[in-house]
């Protein structure tokens, strides 16, 4: 759910933040993240190691700790019990708390559904639970699916963000056919691990920042049109008024908004097809 404002202000009037009802509260505040599994975050404000910014429109921000995920789920056939629902800045989905029944904690990216005292548990025996984990080789067809590995053992790489899930469609020769959320149907190794359910949060896409000083907290500097540029500092820059007449480009010429950037020397072979333009 979303929570909508009345505007005392006028950086209120357009605001649409996620009301965060999923979350686990400890009175009215939201449960605080466990101190073991967090890890200071260094920022590099869009900057690589010789300090050239490769990154534009970036800096800034509040301080974050990264909350250390289990992306790999390899604790197989020993339950844990979710202890809470969190909010987790460095992502768009929650992420859930796990207690495992031999001591230790975990986090986890939280499914929709899942909530404090619910079990999981990563195995390739049913049930087939949201928030279980299990390879694709034991899965039924037509699961909805997310945190998926592409190398087995190396961790989730696919379909992490909120509301996102993918659908198992078939298997045959070793490899699972995957229906991407993005239109792609590819193969994955069926060795590989993935977990039930659609990702939390996934009403993200409705948020309204509502002023620029929240995207300021989020770490992004200001953008800049090409359009209202020099010719000197961009390919769309200068013209005697406004005009719409160019090819897009990156302020470094690359043709971009539909050119192709996939390198030619990578395979083909594990897309069935590709996603819808």
């Amino acid at each position: 759910m979303t929570k909508k404002f009345r505007p005392t202000t006028p950086g209120q009037r357009w605001l649409v933040l996620p009301s965060n009802d999923q979350l686990t509260r400890d009175g009215k505040k939201t449960q605080k993240p466990l101190k073991a599994l967090l890890k200071i975050k260094k920022r590099t404000n869009g900057r690589n190691h010789h300090g050239h910014i490769t990154c534009r429109h970036r800096g800034g921000g509040h301080k974050r700790f990264y909350r250390l995920v289990d992306f790999r789920r390899d604790k197989e056939n020993i339950p844990a019990k979710v202890f809470s629902i969190e909010y987790d800045p460095n992502r768009t989905a929650h992420i859930a708390l796990l207690h495992y029944a031999d001591g230790e904690k975990r986090y986890i990216i939280a499914p929709e559904g899942l909530k404090a005292g619910d079990n999981v548990m990563t195995g390739d025996a049913p049930p087939y639970n949201v928030g279980c984990c299990m390879r694709l080789k034991s899965m039924p067809f037509g699961s909805a699916i997310h945190n998926i590995e592409l190398v087995p053992g190396r961790g989730a790489k696919l379909v992490r963000s909120a509301g996102l899930s993918a659908q198992l469609m078939a298997r045959s020769g070793g490899y699972a056919t995957i229906k991407m959320p993005s239109g792609e149907v590819r193969l994955i190794n069926e060795n590989c691990r993935a977990t039930f359910g659609v990702v939390s949060n996934g009403e993200h896409f409705l948020r309204v920042d509502g002023k620029a000083g929240r995207v300021r907290w989020k770490g992004f500097r200001p953008t800049v049109r090409g359009t209202a540029m020099n010719p000197v500092d961009h390919p769309h820059g200068g013209g005697e008024g406004r005009h719409n007449g160019y090819l897009p480009r990156t302020p470094w010429g690359m043709y971009t908004k539909g050119y192709r950037t996939r390198h030619k020397n990578k395979t083909n072979k594990w897309i069935v097809k590709r996603r819808k333009k």
